[in-house]
């Protein structure tokens, strides 16, 4: 499926009013899908929530990326009975494996839905898809449905900034191959990198003890989450980095942004630049403030409706 270089780029641009969204994570993975699941389920006025989709991850935490992945949808269910948002119908299984090396689609219900979705919409009503995670579900469904690619934005927080070193972030090193199948897909792509820029959005102990913790039965859940993580709090702070791809959908001067040629990506997870391919667009700044003060001050009326 082919799409001019116009249609991208109408696609690129900042988008106004609503929008609707899917949320692809690996909830589990870490600590900070959960504050951007939350802060997103507590943005309604600006994004129409359809999905949201478990990924696959492998690591200390899961037996496999199968395993991961259930391990994540089962802490999107905690969210969401926390939230008193029903999963019927909004939660799905992602895939249990990567589309790998060989850019082979795996089939979910994730999958699935996600191409049923982006079909419904159109190029003037495109579907956002908040990917936060290995892009295996997403890669998936480009592979078996190239047609979406006119209709849907893709916000990946993947890879670390442009002049890092290496780009062997996690979401980007468990996939490689999905992550090829995205960058070279000609799919309208917002490239939110960790390194070098979300690793500015970080918060600390005493400050989720005082702006999450108080804030009813969710609050005190991402409080746990955060300070279970590290057992030793002196000095250290935790970057939040899966608030950034929401952050910029809520306000784009959240998280400044340019038109670049898509990078390469190589096999042994390094940029390579090539100016003669299709753009996307690029965030190169976070503003942690913006966000956080966002996600506390939503979080807190929340919590008064609830009491």
């Amino acid at each position: 499926m082919a799409i001019t270089e116009a249609a991208r780029l109408k696609l690129l641009a900042p988008p106004a009013g609503r929008v609707r969204v899917v949320l692809d994570t690996d909830t589990y993975n870490e600590i900070d899908d959960q504050f951007a699941i939350v802060q997103m389920l507590l943005s309604r006025d600006r994004l129409d929530v359809e999905a949201i989709y478990a990924a696959p991850f492998f690591n200390k935490r899961a037996e496999s990326p199968g395993h991961g992945m259930e391990l994540s949808y089962q802490e999107i269910l905690r969210l969401l009975e926390r939230l008193n948002v029903s999963p019927d119908g909004l939660v799905h299984r992602g895939v249990a494996d990567y589309v790998g090396p060989d850019k082979q689609a795996r089939e979910a219900a994730a999958v699935d839905d996600l191409i049923a979705r982006a079909r419904a919409g159109s190029p003037d009503n495109p579907l956002y898809i908040i990917a936060i995670a290995a892009i295996s579900n997403v890669a998936s469904a480009l592979l078996k449905a190239p047609d979406i690619i006119d209709r849907v934005v893709v916000v990946w927080l993947g890879g670390h900034a442009l002049e890092w070193p290496d780009t062997a972030e996690f979401n980007m090193r468990q996939d490689v191959g999905g992550a090829q199948v995205l960058l070279d897909s000609g799919v309208p792509l917002v490239l939110v990198p960790c390194l070098g820029v979300t690793s500015r959005l970080h918060s600390t102990v005493p400050e989720i003890e005082r702006y999450v913790e108080p804030h009813g039965s969710i609050g005190a859940f991402l409080a746990q989450r955060f300070k279970e993580y590290s057992s030793d709090h002196l000095g250290w702070a935790k970057e939040i980095w899966d608030m950034a791809p929401v952050g910029w959908l809520l306000n784009t001067s959240w998280a400044p942004s340019v038109i670049i040629p898509a990078p390469v990506l190589t096999d042994q997870m390094t940029w390579s630049i090539d100016r003669r391919r299709h753009p996307i667009r690029y965030v190169t700044f976070i503003d942690r403030n913006a966000i956080l003060k966002d996600f506390f001050l939503k979080l807190k009326a929340f919590a008064e409706t609830q009491a």
